[in-house]
């Protein structure tokens, strides 16, 4: 028993890494999730990176040297909660805005 010792290790450490090469998290079976999450990642990058950019236009325009009033007059109602008696508003539950 004691000579096949070593040759059973190693063959337990080759399976165990066989295994590990075909389901493992960087595997070759698990090749189509990872493209998968890659294309879902981008789509997440490229809104980010369209909220970001409306976000940088929204505040360089509410800087003092070239001061937009529309946006200062909306960014003042939303924040003090007033509305003009022109103004069609519509309300949404914010648990309903989360869940979705």
């Amino acid at each position: 028993m004691k000579p096949y010792l070593p040759t059973a290790c190693l063959a337990l450490l080759i399976v165990y890494f066989g295994v590990q090469a075909l389901t493992g998290q960087r595997g070759l079976l698990t090749g189509a999730d990872r493209d998968a999450m890659l294309e879902r990642r981008t789509a997440q990058l490229e809104s980010l990176q369209e909220q970001r950019a409306d976000l940088e236009v929204r505040a360089l325009y509410l800087r003092t040297d070239n001061l937009s009033r529309d946006l200062l007059e909306e960014r003042a109602r939303v924040v003090l909660g007033f509305a003009d008696p022109r103004d069609y508003v519509i309300r949404l539950d914010r648990n309903a805005v989360t869940a979705s």
